[in-house]
């Protein structure tokens, strides 16, 4: 992706609808059919793939690319990322993209280091985030306001609730008494 200076996920192909090339997308867009308002979406490889129509079907978005003229070439899409620059999306003010959260440091609300995000996923019953403690597996907490009270971009952290966010007992955390220590 060499192409795109700040990548931001907008959507995933979920396979081939029809016979003239049309994509089952899953868009990140808030408005799903607005997959296309922000340029050409790029995969991993660096292809371009420009929306040539986009229309709603249940949970997907039936998008029909330019580049995508056949069932096969759709088929072989199937779980291709398309990204923009965030440069292409518009200022949020204080609200921030999903993209932001990677990478954060994690702090309970008692101060201590739990470890970083690595990854925010959707697996359809609510937004997720993965955190990567300095010893151990990843955790999974919900990304609620209950288990996640405040993300503060500028200073690169957020702060967890251990008990909302299911982590109490879960995974052992630093303080900053034993860095003192």
């Amino acid at each position: 992706m060499t192409e795109l200076e700040n990548p931001v996920l907008l959507a995933t192909i979920g396979g081939a609808h029809g016979i003239r090339g049309e994509c089952r997308v899953r868009s990140f867009t808030a408005d799903p059919t607005d997959v296309g308002a922000y340029g050409p979406l790029v995969d991993k490889a660096g292809v371009r793939y420009t929306v040539a129509s986009a229309r709603a079907q249940k949970t997907v978005v039936i998008v029909r690319f330019k580049e995508v003229t056949d069932r096969n070439h759709a088929e072989r899409l199937n779980g291709t990322e398309l990204f923009v620059d965030r440069s292409a999306l518009p200022d949020e003010g204080d609200d921030f993209y999903q993209a932001d959260l990677i990478g954060l440091d994690v702090r309970t609300t008692r101060g201590d280091m739990v470890g970083e995000v690595i990854a925010f996923h959707d697996f359809g019953a609510g937004d997720v985030l993965e955190i990567k403690p300095e010893t151990g597996a990843s955790v999974m907490i919900p990304f609620t306001e209950a288990a996640v009270p405040e993300i503060d971009l500028e200073l690169g952290y957020i702060l967890v609730e251990p008990v909302a966010a299911g982590l109490e007992g879960a995974i052992e955390v630093r303080s900053e008494e034993d860095d003192l220590g």
